[in-house]
């Protein structure tokens, strides 16, 4: 799309999706949200990138390379999150169990291990969401 203002909104308006993203990813815990939706507004701005610039803009951002390797690493984090609960001596993904702190209901790290799986779950579903797109757009 050669839209000047198309491309000066989005150039604007990205930063403040990301931000957003990550703030829902965060807070999954505590407010309605969590890995996946967080990680679907944060997947949602880099395709709208591609929409306002480009597939070849887009790749020099995010080539597939890497985001193939993004998508695999949260998938070993993910993995390997849950078994510390298994070396602590509970269950794959064990949280109270495997005797982690747990903290106050007000406090922002209240959760134990919660907020490091959701961390590793937006950015799965992120870089899913701009793989998808990307290999979809490469059959054009």
């Amino acid at each position: 799309m050669d839209d000047l203002i198309v491309k000066i909104i989005t150039r604007t308006i990205i930063p403040f999706i990301q931000v957003y993203g990550i703030f829902v990813i965060m807070h999954g815990h505590i407010s309605p949200g969590g890995g996946f939706s967080g990680g679907a507004i944060l997947g949602a701005s880099l395709i709208l990138y591609t929409l306002a610039y480009g597939y070849k803009d887009a790749a020099k951002k995010m080539p597939h390379k890497v985001s193939v390797m993004v998508e695999s690493g949260a998938i070993l984090w993910f993995m390997a999150i849950g078994l510390v609960g298994i070396i602590m001596g509970g269950n794959f993904l064990s949280n109270k169990a495997a005797g982690f702190y747990m903290g106050n209901l007000s406090m922002l790290f209240n959760a134990g291990l919660i907020p490091l799986v959701t961390l590793g779950i937006g950015i799965k579903v992120a870089s899913t969401m701009v793989t998808l797109f990307h290999t979809i757009i490469e059959e054009d």
